[in-house]
This record gives C-alpha cells, sequence and structure tokens, in this order.
C-alpha cells in the first residue's frame, strides 16, 4: 500500500514528507493505522546526527493507533484494538527480562538498533531502496509495521493522542521518580529541565508523597506549568541555582536529583545540588559521544549514588496500563502535557518549536 510518512534523508534536522511503499505484515507483524505520534527530543537527536541512525530513516517512537491487520503467529493483538506503543519491547525470555529489567531487553535492543525488522529486511520503500524505522516502530506516518511485542492493547475510553503519550514521555518521567529513584514520601526533590519529561518526573514525585518538589528551567514559559503538575517550587536557573535549592532544604541539598534535558555541563551542576547520602538520577538522553565529569572523591566521602534511567526502568506491559489506569482515575495528568497539535505535513514547524523551547509536548495528529 502507498502512505505518507515523513523521512529523514540525511542528519540535516529536516523531514521530508513523501509517499513511501509498505508491504503487508509477515511473521509476528501487526500493521497499525496510526493515530498520534509525539514530537518527542530523541526523535530530534536523530534527526540532527547526535544519536546516529541508519538513513533514509522514518522516526517517530511515541505513538498510538489501531490494529488494521496482523501476521501469522499474532496472539496479542486483534484487528480492531486500540494500541499504545511499547519503544523498548522485551522478549520476556533474555538475562534482563528475568532479571527484572526488560526495558533492557538483550534480544531486542540489538535488534532496533539496525532500523529493521527481525528478518533484516525492511517492510517500506522509498524511490526503489528500502526504509529503516526508529526503535521498531517508524510512527511519523501514516501506517506502520510493527512487531506485536510493540503493540500494547489498551483500554477503549483513553483517547489515543493521551495514550501516545503515555508510552513514552509519562512511562519515562514517571518511572524515574517511582521505579528508578524510589522516591521515599516526605523526600525533597529537585528537577533539572521542566520540559515533557521533566513534568512528568515531577508529577511522579507528587505520587511519591515527595515534598518539596522543586522545578528548575532555564525558559520561564516552562516553570508555571510544573506548579499544575505538583512542583511546591519553581526555580529559574541561575549561577546560583546550587544554593537556592539549598536553602528549600534545610541548607543540606536535595534527598533526590533528576536531569532530564541531558546537557552534560548541567548534569554536573545538578549533582551538585545533593545532600550527602543523596541520589541524582539521569534521565535526559545526552549526545552519544558526550561524557561528564562528577568528583570521584566527594560521590565517595558523601556516599551519593548516581543513576541512570531508561525508560523509567519501567516494565511498559505492566506499567503503561496503570497510568492510563491513573489518568481515568483523576490522579495522572495527561491532557495537560500537550501543548499544540501538528498535522504530519508541519513536522519541521512543530520541531522547531521544540527547540525553541515552546513545547511541553507537541503531537502529530493523523
Amino acid at each position: 500500500m502507498q502512505i505518507r510518512a515523513a523521512i529523514l534523508s540525511a542528519p540535516n534536522g529536516r523531514f521530508q514528507i513523501d509517499t513511501v511503499a509498505l508491504d503487508p505484515p509477515a511473521d509476528n507483524e501487526v500493521l497499525v493505522k496510526i493515530a498520534a505520534s509525539g514530537v518527542c527530543r530523541s526523535d530530534w537527536r536523530v534527526a540532527i546526527g547526535t544519536a546516529p541512525k541508519p538513513m533514509p530513516m522514518i522516526a517517530g517512537h511515541e505513538g498510538a493507533g489501531i490494529v488494521q491487520a496482523i501476521g501469522p503467529g499474532v496472539q496479542r493483538v486483534a484487528p480492531g484494538d486500540h494500541v499504545a506503543f511499547i519503544w523498548a519491547p522485551a522478549c520476556g525470555d533474555c538475562f534482563y527480562c528475568n532479571g527484572g529489567k526488560p526495558n533492557l531487553c538483550g534480544t531486542f535492543t540489538p535488534l532496533l538498533a539496525t532500523g529493521l525488522q527481525a528478518d533484516g529486511k525492511s517492510r517500506i520503500r522509498w524511490k526503489g531502496e528500502p526504509v529503516h524505522i526508529l526503535a521498531g516502530l517508524g510512527a511519523f506516518a501514516e501506517y506502520a509495521i510493527i512487531r506485536e511485542e510493540s503493540c500494547l492493547p489498551i483500554r477503549r475510553d483513553i483517547p489515543l493522542e493521551l495514550a501516545a503519550l503515555a508510552g513514552c514521555a509519562v512511562a519515562t518521567g514517571v518511572g524515574a521518580a517511582m521505579y528508578t529513584a524510589a522516591v521515599k514520601p516526605g523526600a525533597s526533590v529537585a528537577v533539572f529541565g521542566a520540559g515533557g519529561v521533566g513534568l512528568n518526573i515531577i508529577q511522579g514525585a507528587r505520587l511519591c508523597g515527595a515534598h518539596p518538589i522543586i522545578a528548575v528551567d532555564a525558559n520561564e514559559k516552562k516553570l508555571s506549568p510544573a506548579l499544575d503538575f505538583g512542583a511546591t517550587h519553581t526555580l529559574h536557573y541561575d549561577d546560583a541555582i546550587v544554593r537556592r535549592i539549598q536553602t528549600l532544604t534545610d541548607n543540606r541539598g536535595a534527598d533526590y536529583v533528576f536531569e532530564a534535558a541531558g546537557i552534560p555541563a548541567l548534569q554536573e551542576v545538578a549533582f551538585r545540588a545533593l545532600r550527602p547520602g543523596g541520589q541524582l538520577t539521569l534521565v535526559g538522553t545526552a549526545p552519544d559521544d558526550s561524557v561528564t565529569g562528577l568528583p570521584a572523591a566527594k560521590i565517595t566521602r558523601s556516599e551519593l549514588t548516581i543513576r541512570g534511567s531508561f525508560y523509567g526502568s519501567c516494565s511498559p506491559r505492566r506499567d503503561i496500563p496503570r497510568l492510563l489506569n491513573l489518568y481515568a482515575a483523576g490522579k495522572l495528568k495527561l491532557r495537560e502535557l500537550i501543548t499544540r497539535t501538528y498535522r504530519l505535513e508541519q513536522i519541521n514547524e512543530a520541531y522547531a518549536d521544540l527547540v525553541k523551547g515552546e513545547l511541553a509536548r507537541g503531537l502529530i495528529v493523523f
């Protein structure tokens, strides 16, 4: 079938809207009509080459849609199902899956890096050549062929545009607070970066019962929404930010600090905002070739912990339905994350807005 897609042909920061040919689903694959796909900074890193991927490529990893057809052997979903996408699927049987870390699955992690299907082929062609897909999804298109492990059936009373967000920004942020850091009730929290993921770290900390919850950002526009998501204090980033956080935390520093922007220099500042015995969780994805300089002696002498958080350390098949249930119960904000919606043809405009810092979350709606 012929579909419209946003194609990256080179790491030049420009998406090209064009028609591509899409093959039917093969074994264990599912054809999904995309309803919505989130405008995420991880895709932008691919677009500009700081996260190198094979091209041409269709990016888009935060999405949801409706199953149209299934290939042989598919058992988890059926045509007509509403599904949210899992961009880090799990096989359920490898060392990491058996060890309670399905987000680090040893089977799918290397496979997804190829941008191809399990048989080493692409189901998409553009100008006669195969097209790669990001995270086994390629959600910046009208339709996608997806492994069934990446499709999560969801309750039908949840709008698909909100379910799309739950599969990435919400699971990553809320999970970082609840699962990676395991924030304790009454603990102090500081979050550096109040974008889409940062806002979800904040509401994750709220769900954990943290206090105070301090939102930090250099963009004043992002600080007001942080209060709606659960921040008790907002601080505009400046050279005195560490001292200002200490003032709000009995002059000790925060129990838990999160860095959600993926900027090495900011990670180093966030580290300095910790109290002795505290924990820094790095959630934002930095450029692939970046390094962070943290003082080894202070880590030892102050018993500080530095954690990485990938997909919020969550188990998507368990936790995304939980998040949607929390939304349905009025305990989790989803719609408030959406700053603006766009058509597929406006994707370059959407990423321009993201880069300018104007979005908590933008959404491509089909």
